[in-house]
């Protein structure tokens, strides 16, 4: 039997602020449980809710060199959905009320997370043969793996594995404060491991050192090879190709399921949305206060609201965009700028456009429910799961060809009768508008067609059953048996 380690920053249900805790929380689940032993190493942060906190069971506790003090490290452990979840304790590193503050608190925070992560195995009694880090904030384990651990016989021989889940968060500070905090010699911080561009770079420390690495699509593995998505570590990348491979995040198929969804009007499947999914956008235009018309195109946005996400060219084509014969409804916070504009359009064009700009989990299930099509126009995306629970919902997504987004939604092609939704190449808002528009004709003039888009949609099967295949070949691969 494998036994596989994931060591992460956050994971549902614990705690969550974006994709990577939906990935670490979930996955896991999916590995088959006669060949593999996954278990998950979190912080246990005081902003944790009460009704978790207090289902944890102390294990023990001991204290940990780190640089020039000794730090006390407690263990917490919890079985959940037949999953062993391991929990580090330290208020000063684990108290607020955020999981993140910045930096250079979070280097403090994750240099002692990394450190314990890899110190408590032998207390635990748990040797893992890979163990899966995930974005910077574990970018020192292989770092220390490698170093600072190999003396120990307990040590020897634990492969490492790093996954990307965006490439744009680093863990970045000066060389001084980074050797202060990690205790590491001047032989780290040099161009070939943890230096970049003059300062340290955690998570360039994990791809140089780990013996594999992945990213959350094929597509963004191939796009965080060039200068444009690689974020100053493109030369790395390239270097380390042959260690590099992509694998597209899954969705929890129970979890988001239109035929048990009970945060959904109605429920429907594959075989009834084409009378059944109508009721829930009539539900949703009630609710919201639009124009109560079921034969009107509904856009869905479930987003933060940033640059990164195709904001500004939303931004630019909006007034022209309320012109046509839609709906639009936005859930999400983020950049002010963006916020505020929906706001306007919300009061300019009432009946047609509903801001809502908080996040909700039941809001979001509802709109992946009633609305006809979700748009998506990233200016990058390495995997993207919005997508993802929009097929499987039957809402057909429109969304730029970059990262995930091109590897999971095949654009329809009207003569071949092919594709799961609509897509366009350039960064560009008339190029956005003018999908949008296509797919509005092919929506209320062809509306046979627009079925069989919905019909391949929900056909497709983006579970973690099939990441984790992968992964688990990955493992074999990196184990050697």
């Amino acid at each position: 039997m494998k036994k596989i380690l994931f060591v992460s920053s956050e994971a549902v249900p614990y705690v969550k602020t974006g994709g990577l805790a939906d990935v670490v929380g979930s996955l896991p689940k999916y590995f088959d449980k006669e060949k593999y032993d996954v278990r998950v190493m979190l912080p246990k942060y005081m902003c944790m809710k009460d009704e978790w906190k207090d289902k944890l069971s102390y294990r023990l506790h001991f204290y940990m060199d780190l640089n020039w003090r000794q730090q006390y490290v407690g263990i917490f452990e919890m079985e959940y959905e037949g999953i062993k979840f391991y929990f580090i304790d330290n208020e000063e590193h684990f108290s607020g009320d955020k999981p993140y503050y910045g930096m250079p608190g979070d280097l403090e925070k994750f240099a002692f997370f990394s450190k314990a992560a890899l110190s408590i195995l032998p207390v635990i009694d748990f040797r893992p043969d890979i163990i899966h880090c995930h974005d910077w904030q574990t970018g020192l384990i292989p770092v220390y793996l490698k170093e600072r651990f190999q003396g120990s016989d307990f040590y020897r021989g634990i492969k490492s594995v790093m996954t990307i889940h965006n490439l744009k968060f680093q863990g970045v500070w000066d060389i001084k404060t980074v050797k202060s905090i990690t205790g590491l010699s001047d032989y780290f911080f040099t161009p070939d491991k943890l230096e970049a561009n003059k300062d340290a770079n955690y998570l360039k420390g994990g791809l140089v050192y780990a013996d594999a690495i992945t990213t959350v699509s094929n597509t963004y593995a191939e796009e965080i090879k060039t200068p444009f998505y690689g974020e100053g570590l493109d030369g790395l990348m390239q270097a380390r190709s042959n260690s590099l491979r992509g694998i597209v995040n899954g969705i929890d198929y129970a979890e988001y399921n239109p035929e048990t969804d009970a945060m959904i009007a109605t429920n429907y499947n594959a075989k009834t949305f084409r009378k059944e999914k109508v009721k829930n956008k009539t539900a949703l235009q009630e609710e919201l206060g639009l124009e109560v018309n079921p034969k009107a195109m509904m856009l869905g946005v479930v987003s933060r609201l940033t640059d990164q996400k195709g904001f500004d060219l939303i931004a630019y084509m909006m007034d022209e965009l309320c012109q046509d014969a839609i709906q639009l409804v936005v859930l999400g916070t983020g950049e002010e700028k963006y916020e505020n504009m929906f706001r306007h359009f919300a009061w300019k064009y009432d009946k047609k456009v509903s801001a809502n700009i908080y996040y909700s989990e039941a809001m979001s299930h509802k709109i992946y429910a009633a609305a006809d099509a979700f748009l998506m126009p990233s200016l990058f995306e390495p995997c993207g799961l919005s997508q993802l629970m929009s097929l499987r919902y039957g809402t057909v997504p429109i969304v730029r060809e970059t990262g995930g987004l091109k590897d999971t939604v095949q654009p329809y092609n009207e003569f071949e009768g092919t594709g799961t939704g609509f897509s366009f190449t350039n960064y560009n808002a008339h190029e956005m508008l003018n999908t949008i528009r296509y797919a509005e004709r092919v929506y209320y003039d062809r509306k046979r067609e627009w079925n069989k888009i919905v019909d391949r949609g929900m056909a497709q099967d983006y579970s973690w059953n099939n990441s984790a295949k992968q992964y688990e070949e990955m493992y074999t691969w990196l184990a050697g048996y």
